[in-house]
């Protein structure tokens, strides 16, 4: 039987990101397990200027790579040394995201195990201040020279990739290449157990970075299946790749139901304002209805841009919804045209001199402003919706208190009520906005059985 081999690869090139960017320099050394039995190495012309940034860490400048040949040239030679061996390298998912696009664009379909010696470090010789290949060699005693350049490091990663094998008591390496690994996929930065400890039940998860800051906030019905769903694909582009590389951490927390997991997403989202949530952030309420009275007497009902330093009636997250209630407000309540403006006038502006024959009884009038106010915020009603819990032992709430999310929680099974209103001292208060009650609005609609209003339960529809 063949003794498995091993492609130990560096490479250096002119970005971060393997779609936008190409290599300048690969080494490959072969190793067989015990020692080194071949090694290849050359620049490579990226057909494109080297950013100064990159020449001033690697040394490697436009002049360089002139006439070296470019990646095509080589391309069949990088195959037959990558071929039917494990590709090792230190950070991976970095190295093969580069061989593998640029196999791909000169014509060869190309995928290996792969075998990361950041991860296979945290944990043969776990308990390190750092795991860059720098500090590792300091740490270990493994001499280098050329860094940052794809010879020198390559050389160094070799030394270390057989200390490994040699302290490699628990057969972790081994463990670590088999196709089924999760180590195959998860970032190089995230230690294997925060991803272990993940359950498969409902829940919202935090990425942190270096810093421990959140960058990103998910929710999702099966946390481990979600989490790792992140890591599989071989997508190149740059967001992707900054994403990964940023990746130091995960938290969670199980959620009861999806509709609360979506609930505590949002708001997490909203308080925390990660990276690379981008999503979400697009339902910022943008628009309100407003009420005013001006110096004439005559109340007005207007549709303008949210300003935090006026409260409105109602927040919308387009104008049009706005400006459809509004409408809909003034034809129900037969309100004068004149005194519903949909753009927010300026302070002061309100009836124009030419436009004030004929004006309605300001009393009359008002008390139609203030019949729809009353409809609008009696329309507003409070109910809770229970639902099961993380447990046997317990049921979930959401509390809705007039037309506005209020909170959400878990009370234990043996909690009775009489009063639906009961339920808000049990659930932890989070800002509502139109997102959220749209999520609610949608889950009640579908599941009015779990709805607690007025003392009752609503019946499922027949």
């Amino acid at each position: 039987m063949k003794k498995q081999e091993y492609a130990i690869v560096d490479i250096e090139t002119t970005g971060g990101n393997a779609s936008g960017s190409r290599i300048t320099e690969i080494a490959i050394i072969i190793h067989n397990g015990t020692s080194v039995i071949d090694r290849w190495e050359t620049l490579v012309n990226p057909e494109k200027e080297i950013p100064l940034p990159i020449f001033a860490l690697t040394g490697i400048n436009n002049e360089m790579v002139k006439s070296a040949p470019v990646f095509d040239d080589i391309s069949e030679k990088v195959l037959q040394m990558l071929t039917g061996r494990i590709f090792v390298a230190h950070n991976v998912n970095f190295d093969y995201s580069f061989v593998r696009h640029q196999l791909e664009e000169a014509g060869f379909k190309w995928t290996a195990r792969k075998l990361c010696t950041v991860r296979a470090a945290r944990k043969i010789r776990a308990g390190l201040g750092s795991y860059s290949l720098g500090n590792l060699c300091t740490s270990l005693n493994i001499p280098v020279k050329d860094r940052h350049r794809a010879g020198g490091d390559a050389d160094a990663t070799a030394i270390l990739f057989s200390k490994l094998l040699e302290w490699d008591s628990e057969g972790e390496i081994t463990k670590m290449i088999k196709n089924t690994s999760q180590d195959q996929r998860l970032p190089p930065n995230l230690p294997p157990e925060d991803f272990e400890q993940l359950p498969e039940k409902p829940g919202v998860y935090y990425f942190y970075n270096e810093v421990k800051k959140v960058i990103y906030v998910g929710k999702a019905i099966n946390l481990k299946k979600r989490v790792a769903s992140h890591f599989s694909g071989h997508n190149v582009k740059p967001q992707r790749q900054n994403f990964l590389r940023d990746i130091y951490g995960i938290s969670f927390e199980v959620c009861a139901t999806e509709l609360m997991a979506l609930l505590l997403e949002y708001t997490e989202i909203k308080k925390l304002w990660p990276t690379y949530n981008r999503a979400l952030k697009r339902f910022e309420p943008k628009y309100g209805l407003y009420y005013y009275e001006a110096r004439s007497g005559y109340k007005y009902l207007v549709v303008g841009k949210l300003n935090k330093f006026q409260p409105c009636i109602e927040a919308f997250n387009n104008e049009y919804d706005a400006i459809n209630l509004l409408r809909s407000l003034a034809q129900q309540f037969e309100i004068d045209y004149r005194f519903c403006k949909y753009s927010r006038p300026a302070e002061g502006e309100f009836i124009k001199k030419n436009d004030v024959e004929n004006l309605p009884d300001v009393i009359s009038h008002n008390s139609q402003i203030e019949d729809a106010l009353d409809f609008l915020i009696s329309n507003r009603s409070s109910f809770a919706i229970i639902d099961k819990g993380r447990s046997t032992d317990e049921h979930s709430c959401i509390w809705i208190e007039n037309g506005h999310f209020y909170g959400m929680g878990y009370i234990t099974s043996d909690i009775g009520f009489t009063e639906p209103s009961e339920i808000r001292d049990f659930v932890t208060p989070y800002k509502s906005s139109q997102y959220i009650m749209n999520l609610i609005a949608t889950y009640a609609k579908k599941y009015p059985g779990k709805i607690f209003f007025n003392n009752h339960f609503l019946k499922e529809k027949e």
